[in-house]
């Protein structure tokens, strides 16, 4: 069974007379009146109800993700140029044109155009609605039919010249609710630009920092390469004076063959980084073939030492995903508000007549205005399942933004507890290369004065550069956890979240 309305006639014909365009405004009032009264009475009465149709979801609160209420002082957000603070005039460049010209945000931007039309859409109802029609229509009346002479039997042209006019009346709130989802789809977009933007310039930052971390190794592999040969040309000077064989000679000359390939390695991973950020950049891929990194200029960034969690609310994906839950909490309203009565005022004016020449007479006048209410009665249940429909996509969007808090929270927690890692790692690291190159020192002496063997050498050679190429990733994972830090508390976006306000972060330091 399809569902059915109450409804109050929409308009009448009523032709002007002396009087009764003074009683007009009274019969209109009176008729609203009544037909909201019996809208509102069929609704009580027992119609179709929304009754027992809520969202089961909650939104996560600080404590449910080990956040902790704190009265440190608010710690100041990153810099919406953090980058800046790397010292990298290169890198400036690279971030400008990616945020310039991505495709990803080019993307993003044409969803926020989409929800912006949309919340123009859901204002425009809210409105006054006016259209005019004209049209003409050549027919034969039928002779045999309701029409007397000299109309039946004979064609004639049907003429009407009309403007309609309607408003309806919100009482209920569905418009107001409509155009509140559409606003917080439009906030929703806005934010995941801001995402997207964050999450490029840190993705080129990291890829720059990569390409230093990768010149940093080939610059220790390149010093390997020298050393060996350095070591080669003692060798042979040893063998000529009899203090080795040929069998140093050919472990010295097969060191050489590895040093140049782990060289060549590294040549195409940077080939493949550099290549990595030209499309980051929106650049042909041979773009940046020339980009040399030289990850020691690279200043590290100014942290503050506290980090209190009200800087994930200024996080561009749990806006975005807040924005989501409000618009899917209003799309409810607008579904729980179709089981009330919809109220309309409609209304006509224009020139109707048969025949062509008729049209523009007075007697052509006809003018229609009326209330209108509509009640839905039965309707197999399409009401319902509609709100049940809309409370699910709302449990959908307070999981994910939970889901969105709870890794915001992970993130930082790990890149606070990688750095804190990473600085221990470091200071026991300096302290190992300090002790491998003394030992290298120490053996490379012996050996020259003939108090130890090549073996020994290797040994030691081996250690060292295991140390120096240690210290060349700590130092690149260092800025790289850095910069994936920036990222996890927003990346500068200056948003209006307040989900983990005056929380602190755990730390992880033992």
């Amino acid at each position: 069974m399809t569902s059915s309305a109450v409804s109050a006639p929409v308009c009448q014909t009523l032709l002007p007379r002396p009087g009764r365009a003074r009683r007009l405004p009274r019969v209109l009032l009176a008729a609203a009146s009544l037909l909201a009264l019996i809208g509102m009475s069929a609704t009580l009465s027992g119609c179709v109800s929304s009754a027992g149709i809520v969202a089961a979801a909650k939104p996560v609160t600080p404590a449910a993700v080990g956040l902790a209420a704190s009265d440190v002082a608010v710690a100041p957000a990153p810099a919406a140029d953090w980058w800046h603070d790397l010292g990298a005039p290169a890198l400036d460049d690279l971030v400008q044109r990616a945020l310039a010209d991505s495709p990803s945000l080019a993307l993003a931007q044409a969803r926020l155009a989409r929800a912006q039309a949309a919340v123009a859409g859901a204002n425009a109802s809210e409105g006054l609605q006016v259209n005019g029609s004209l049209d003409a229509t050549r027919q034969r009346f039928s002779g045999n039919s309701i029409y007397p002479p000299p109309l039946g039997g004979s064609t004639r042209t049907l003429a009407t010249a009309q403007l309609n006019a309607s408003w309806e009346f919100d009482f209920f709130g569905r418009n107001r609710a409509a155009i509140a989802a559409a606003v917080g789809a439009e906030r929703a977009a806005q934010a995941e630009i801001a995402a997207a933007r964050v999450l490029l310039a840190a993705n080129v930052t990291q890829t720059y920092v990569r390409i230093g971390q990768l010149f940093a190794l080939r610059d220790v592999a390149q010093r390997a390469l020298q050393q060996r040969k350095d070591l080669l040309a003692l060798i042979q000077q040893r063998v000529q004076a009899g203090l080795d064989t040929a069998v140093e000679a050919r472990q010295g000359e097969g060191a050489l063959p590895d040093a140049r390939t782990q060289i060549e390695q590294l040549d195409e991973q940077i080939m493949l980084a550099r290549h990595a950020l030209s499309v980051l950049t929106a650049q042909p891929p041979h773009a940046l073939d020339a980009l040399v990194v030289d990850l020691s200029q690279l200043r590290r960034l100014d942290l503050p030492a506290v980090l209190p969690a009200d800087l994930l609310g200024r996080r561009a994906d749990i806006e975005a995903a807040r924005w989501r839950v409000e618009a899917a909490t209003r799309d409810t309203d607008v579904a729980r508000a179709q089981f009330y009565p919809n109220i309309n005022l409609n209304a006509f004016v224009g020139l109707s007549s048969i025949g062509l020449g008729e049209l523009l007479k007075a007697d052509s006048r006809q003018l229609g205005f009326g209330p209108a209410i509509h009640l839905p009665i039965f309707d197999a249940g399409r009401l319902r399942a509609n709100l049940r429909a809309r409370n699910a996509d709302l449990d959908v969007a307070v999981e994910s933004y939970n889901a969105v808090v709870r890794e915001g929270v992970r993130d930082v927690v790990d890149q606070l507890g990688s750095l804190q890692s990473l600085e221990r790692q470091q200071r026991e690291q300096v302290q190992a290369q300090a002790a491998a190159e003394s030992a290298y020192d120490l053996v490379s002496q012996r050996y020259k004065a003939g108090l130890s063997t090549y073996l020994s050498v290797l040994n030691a050679e081996s250690q060292l550069l295991t140390q120096r190429r240690l210290a060349a990733e700590l130092e690149a994972r260092v800025r790289d956890r850095q910069v994936a830090l920036v990222r996890a508390l927003g990346g500068g976006y200056a948003g209006t979240g307040d989900v983990v306000a005056h929380a602190t972060v755990p730390s992880t330091q033992p």
